[in-house]
């Protein structure tokens, strides 16, 4: 399904009812909005670990305007419209309070709309993402998975992206991103639209001297931030940044042997975690 913003058509796409039957009424029940990394990619990797949430949520999967189904010009690509497309977004469709998860570059989104937008979300999951990108830390850990091949890779790629190093990046760091062997994943990035031009937009821009740090103190809903030990792009010490920085409203689950994306390393654990997390409001 699209729907039309002033300057962007926005795919999205929905698991599980809003309204669900109980004896006497039409009960409504919470919304779960899963943003998708990248940016350039689609929602379609993330579907097999969150449609089971549809159980308890009206789960809406969104791509960003430039990225996937989502259409967007290149100079409305920034934090502050693609933050703002989810308000918008919620407001054009009626949604009120979603649970709104995050991975990598969705939980950029996800914790700019929190900041900017404090009465929109009611609950926020933060995976495997950054408020400030670590190159230091990046290489390090790349180099610790991948050796100095990796390490350097990561280097000349964040530092002067471009559409080669971007496929270079990818034959070389991509693979280091996953600690777990998933017989599904080459189907899983098959079947995936990409953009890699919105990426290297992105990382060339806003990425490498952003710093959210200070804005994230303003949100005030609970927050999640779930990050693995051997994340090679966003090393634990930003997921530990992204707790600090929030304060009182966040809680700080760290997976040992994950990688980028828990839920993709240890599905199980990660569902039990959020599941417990959003249980209430």
């Amino acid at each position: 399904m699209y729907i039309q913003l002033d300057t962007a058509r926005i795919f999205f796409d929905t698991v599980g009812a809003q309204l669900e039957l109980s004896p006497d009424i039409m009960q409504e029940r919470r919304t779960l909005l899963v943003l998708h990394g990248g940016p350039g990619f689609d929602h379609s990797t993330l579907r097999p670990y969150f449609d089971r949430f549809a159980d308890d949520f009206q789960v809406i999967y969104l791509d960003h305007r430039g990225s996937g189904r989502s259409t967007g010009d290149p100079e409305t690509w920034t934090l502050d419209q693609w933050a703002d497309d989810i308000a918008a977004f919620c407001d054009l469709v009626g949604i009120k309070r979603p649970v709104v998860f995050g991975q990598s570059f969705g939980g950029m989104v996800a914790m700019h709309y929190g900041a900017r937008h404090p009465d929109g979300p009611s609950k926020l999951i933060l995976s495997s993402t950054c408020a400030q990108f670590r190159l230091d830390e990046t290489m390090n850990m790349m180099r610790r998975l991948g050796g100095d091949a990796a390490a350097e890779m990561a280097n000349e790629f964040f530092s002067n992206p471009s559409q080669e190093r971007f496929d270079r990046y990818a034959q070389i760091c991509l693979p280091l991103y996953s600690q777990t062997e998933n017989p599904d994943a080459a189907g899983f990035r098959k079947r995936a639209i990409q953009r890699p031009e919105v990426a290297v937009h992105f990382f060339g821009h806003e990425m490498k001297d952003m710093d959210m740090r200070g804005e994230v103190s303003g949100i005030t809903c609970p927050t999640l931030v779930l990050g693995g030990a051997l994340d090679p792009v966003t090393p634990p010490v930003c997921s530990e940044e992204i707790a600090r920085a929030v304060g009182g409203n966040a809680t700080l689950e760290m997976f040992e042997g994950c990688g980028h994306g828990v839920h993709r390393d240890e599905p199980d654990k990660a569902e039990r975690v959020m599941r417990a997390f959003l249980v209430g409001g």
